[in-house]
């Protein structure tokens, strides 16, 4: 605002300095005496009483023009929602940080998709494990959006699973398993959206036994939790897999 302000005037030479993050009392009165050195207004967005007093009080000695940028704002909504302001320095900044990690969690969901490399798997919060077609990609991405950093590993009988799922907590790793009646049925309708026979080997009974049972023994190696997701929605699951997660995490410390 400050910059668009000084833009009307061409600038003016006027030259704009950011002093961020003040919320000591002790900081102001230093603040202010530097901005009296030179020919300064002080253009604030403080929303701590007591801060805005002591610098209004400060500013008023060296006859140094205040503008309060957030109050008429603050003020406005106040009116408008009906409610008061949390008066909570920071916020703003806590707000950009938690997008940042949600923005990094989905990152790490796509890059460390499907078992593409399992370096992911010690750096991610939980690892899911399960046959194709049980909703581990799209469990991922919920996660993300809740700022956790999934990894997921398909197992499949004529490949060893990584190591690196052994080494892990068993709260860290969780185990997707589904009715194999179901998992029949999505892995025909999958077939179909890539114009293929249903009848491939992918959605045959005997392979789908063999792939759960599989599976089931690796989980159990990894000492982790097993959900079962047949006809469940990925937000139940979700929801499930971090009651185990902050459940082992409690339990850790």
């Amino acid at each position: 605002m400050a910059r668009a302000a000084t833009s009307q005037f061409n600038g003016s030479g006027v030259e704009v300095r950011r002093v961020p993050y003040v919320n000591d009392p002790d900081e102001i009165p230093e603040i202010v005496e530097e901005a009296a050195a030179f020919k300064s207004l002080i253009a604030y967005t403080l929303v701590q009483s007591d801060l805005k007093e002591i610098l209004v009080k400060e500013a008023a000695r060296y006859n140094i023009i205040t503008v309060d940028i957030l109050t008429p704002m603050l003020d406005a909504l106040t009116q408008f929602l009906g409610t008061e302001p949390k008066l909570e320095p920071g916020l703003v900044r806590k707000m950009d940080q938690e997008y940042y990690r949600k923005v990094e969690a989905i990152e790490f969901a796509v890059k460390y998709d499907d078992g593409k490399d399992p370096r992911g798997i010690l750096k991610a919060d939980i690892v899911i494990l399960g046959v194709s077609r049980t909703s581990k990609t799209p469990l991922c991405m919920y996660l993300a959006n809740k700022q956790i950093k999934a990894a997921n590993v398909p197992l499949v009988p004529e490949v060893a699973p990584p190591e690196e799922i052994f080494k892990l907590p068993s709260h860290k790793v969780v185990g997707l398993t589904i009715r194999p009646s179901n998992l029949n049925e999505i892995r025909r309708e999958r077939l179909k959206t890539l114009g293929l026979t249903s009848d491939a080997d992918y959605a045959s009974m005997d392979r789908i036994l063999k792939e759960l049972e599989y599976a089931e023994s690796v989980m159990k190696r990894a000492g982790c939790s097993i959900i079962d997701v047949s006809n469940k929605a990925v937000e139940e699951t979700a929801s499930r897999l971090l009651e185990i997660y902050y459940r082992g995490v409690r339990h850790a410390k």
